[in-house]
């Protein structure tokens, strides 16, 4: 086994120049939560691992023209003590507060959670259902998109050789948006998704839905944002007819696998309940000016 390389770049340039200078295999590390984990259990063993947390653009929460950005290392207990931040994006935060322990929440970064790539990720669905997109540079420049477009499959991510997320941002809703993520899982507590659930929705004046966006996690290879699903909330006041067309096309749209955590008709079952429980919640929001 070759030396192990660990590098803490201060600036962006400098973490860009590294990942794209390495000959080996790299890994970005932020929280290091997941990366550690797999360094530990022969899963990855990198030539060079490029420590991002000393990156100012990495760790900033900020509001700027037409929403919110923070940084990909920013960690979960950083969003957590952002009031503002959790006002403003309580359906994020749903997801957020839910990335392990309080003790991994100091450690582990949004960033981490959306390009470690796994399917049952607590973040992703919430970000997804909010319209979030990711910055990303790299060698050739910058470019901007969907968080949906982040993961490829389990452990796979769409960035280039040289690539690194930098921040997510999320852009204002109109008035009226509520938003909401949860999960079913086999314990109460530090566990993965068996089905994890995002909705974002928005109400006129007069109560009826106007848009919405849902994610399904840990039904698929990655996160799914199901069309029909949001279709069946569009031009209705979220009823109960509405709720059970959202529940089906929830159901309808899994792909999940067989695991120990549950089997393929256990999602999909759970998936369409799941998403009738969020939507109820993203309504309350939305009806209380909430995100």
């Amino acid at each position: 086994m070759t030396e192990m390389r660990y590098e803490a770049p201060t600036t962006l340039d400098d973490a860009v120049a590294l990942l794209a200078d390495s000959k080996g295999s790299t890994t970005v590390l932020a929280g290091g939560t997941d990366v550690l984990v797999q360094i530990h259990m022969d899963l990855i063993e990198p030539d060079l691992i490029v420590d991002i947390k000393n990156i100012k653009e990495l760790t900033a929460i900020k509001k700027e023209k037409g929403g919110y950005r923070f940084g990909a290392a920013v960690s979960g207990v950083e969003l957590m003590d952002h009031e503002d931040f959790c006002q403003t994006w309580p359906g994020v935060m749903d997801g957020v507060k839910l990335i392990g322990s309080i003790q991994v929440k100091g450690r582990a970064s949004v960033g981490g959670n959306v390009c470690n790539a796994s399917p049952a990720a607590d973040s992703v669905p919430a970000l997804i259902a909010a319209g979030a997109t990711a910055t990303i540079v790299g060698p050739k420049g910058k470019r901007e998109i969907p968080v949906e477009e982040i993961a490829t499959g389990p452990g796979q991510t769409s960035l280039k050789d040289g690539e690194l997320v930098v921040s997510f941002f999320l852009p204002n809703s109109p008035a009226g948006s509520g938003g909401a993520y949860q999960r079913f899982t086999p314990r109460t507590e530090m566990d993965i998704a068996v089905v994890g659930v995002g909705i974002n929705l928005t109400l006129g004046d007069d109560g009826v839905c106007s848009a919405a966006k849902v994610a399904l996690g840990a039904v698929a290879e990655k996160v799914l944002v199901v069309e029909e699903a949001a279709a069946a909330l569009v031009g209705t006041q979220v009823d109960e007819a509405a709720l059970d067309n959202l529940a089906a096309a929830a159901s309808a749209a899994c792909r999940p696998i067989d695991d120990k955590r549950g089997t393929k008709e256990y999602r999909i079952k759970v998936a369409g309940v799941l998403a009738r429980r969020v939507a109820l919640i993203a309504l309350e929001r939305a009806q209380g000016g909430q995100k």
